[in-house]
């Protein structure tokens, strides 16, 4: 019963970074979940110091308010700064995550936190975590019922703003003369990104999420030119990626997470050759002729 609900907690976490990592993948901002994932650690160490605890509400709180911050940061230095894409991430993340590391540091020393506890979690561990109802009644892992929430809500996120998400993406000004905000459609994808990784990373971890942010948009975007067939894709190859990664750290008696991260780059491997080989035969075709 571990192995499923391990696999599931991987699933879910596919799904919705699958889905929101295409259109980050379009945009050119496939590295945004990275940053978020490390942007967030001051807004925890922040949260821990006003609460007093642990608990994962306040950090989760306060990781959240930091996502947040960090995607308007990362827009204000594109846009007002002047700066590309790639240097405002990188200098937005770096930042706050030494302001994370020197809070830590001055802070929370006699305190069991630090950047490896709140940042790296460990997806084996899943099914030890229960909720547990007032009459002892168990409901399964914890991280389960709060991902398959955000999965609910990013899936309704998607359906509901793909004609914004879609034209903003693609055709920004023309979205714009179709009186649709480009400023609206890029603050709730970033939010809706923010929001995914924060509650994903405390149970998966850092990499994990943005390996699946990444590497499924990826191997989807190889294989077909059409958005809806692209999000279907996706989540398909993250699904894949969460059963045979467990299959491989079962057999190795590896890192789950890592193996998960290792299988999403073999689906990728194997998707380029397949477009590789397609390609060479198309090729052999038309000389043929």
């Amino acid at each position: 019963m571990d192995a499923f609900w391990i696999i599931l907690t991987g699933a879910l976490v596919a799904l919705c970074c699958g889905l929101l990592g295409s259109f980050l993948l379009l945009r050119q901002m496939a590295m945004v979940g990275d940053a978020i994932s490390h942007a967030v650690l001051p807004g925890i160490v922040i949260a821990f110091l006003l609460s007093g605890s642990r608990d994962s509400i306040p950090m989760l709180a306060g990781a959240a308010v930091l996502g947040v911050f960090a995607t308007v940061l990362i827009e204000w230095l594109h846009r007002v700064g002047r700066m590309q894409s790639d240097a405002s991430i990188g200098l937005s993340y770096t930042t706050l995550f030494a302001i994370g590391i020197i809070l830590i540091s001055l802070f929370t020393r006699q305190v069991d936190l630090d950047q490896d506890c709140v940042l790296y979690g460990e997806i084996a561990y899943v099914p030890l975590d229960l909720w547990i109802l007032a009459g002892g009644q168990s409901l399964g892992p914890r991280a389960v019922w709060i991902l398959g929430g955000a999965f609910v809500l990013i899936l309704t996120f998607v359906l509901v703003g793909y004609k914004g998400l879609q034209l903003t993406t693609f055709d920004p000004a023309y979205a714009a003369t179709l009186g649709i905000s480009t400023f609206f459609w890029h603050y709730a994808l970033m939010g809706t990104v923010s929001m995914a990784t924060v509650v994903s990373f405390e149970s998966v971890g850092a990499i994990l999420v943005v390996a699946f942010l990444i590497v499924p948009p990826a191997t989807a975007y190889l294989l077909t030119d059409r958005l809806p067939v692209m999000l279907g894709l996706s989540a398909l190859f993250g699904l894949l990626s969460s059963i045979l990664g467990y299959v491989m750290a079962a057999a190795t008696n590896g890192s789950v997470a890592g193996a998960m991260s290792v299988a999403a780059g073999i689906w990728f491997v194997l998707a380029l050759a397949f477009v590789q080989v397609k390609k060479s035969i198309l090729r052999s075709q038309s000389v043929s002729r």
